[in-house]
């Protein structure tokens, strides 16, 4: 008798072990499916925010068409006057008041919104406008909002209507903005087009 008892002594440990174990399993499992909820959700929210100031940028844009005080000769009737030939190789530059204007490209070319560095910040290169820098408004960047300062290029684009000739010209505008998220590594791109009311 003495000897079952002893192994049912040693039977219930090795049962008890086998149960912590797949409770701890239990729990390193819950606890890595929440680690990465908490990532999904961060992320989901880091995209969010870049959304968010890329649709504000649209809106500046939007804003320095239509009310520019500084650039309101520009998105006229003459607008092709202003914008950089459709040969040149880049937007206008910080330097003159054509930054971030683009003359639409050849159809069979890449658009030149695709070779615009948005990131960089370098006032001797860059080539988009930061928010607010023509119409004044301000983007403010603080913890939990976006990384920097969301940027957009206008491109100049033809716009006739059905039955109009030729030489009737008349512009309208593709914007491509890009908004940043919480991390420098998020980025959002929203392109709209936009037509001035006259």
């Amino acid at each position: 008798m003495a000897v079952a008892l002893r192994w049912q002594e040693g039977a219930s440990l090795i049962i008890t072990l086998l149960m912590l174990m797949a409770v701890m399993l239990l729990g390193l499992s819950a606890a890595q499916i929440a680690l990465s909820s908490e990532k999904a959700s961060r992320n989901d929210r880091d995209r969010k925010v870049a959304f968010q100031a890329a649709e504000a940028a649209l809106i500046d844009a939007e804003i320095d068409i239509q009310n520019s005080t500084s650039r309101s000769s520009i998105f006229s009737k003459n607008s092709a006057l202003y914008f950089p030939a459709a040969t040149d190789s880049n937007c206008g530059v910080e330097a003159s008041n054509n930054l971030g204007l683009c003359s639409r490209r050849s159809v069979d070319t890449t658009p030149l919104w695709k070779a615009v560095d948005f990131s960089n910040a370098n006032v001797n290169s860059t080539q988009s406008v930061p928010y607010g820098k023509f119409t004044g408004q301000l983007f403010t960047t603080t913890l939990g909002s976006s990384f920097k300062v969301p940027r957009y290029v206008i491109e100049l684009m033809v716009f006739n209507q059905a039955g109009e000739s030729a030489e009737t010209v008349s512009y309208f505008y593709r914007i491509t903005a890009m908004g940043f998220g919480i991390r420098e590594s998020t980025q959002v791109v929203l392109q709209t087009f936009y037509r001035k009311e006259t």
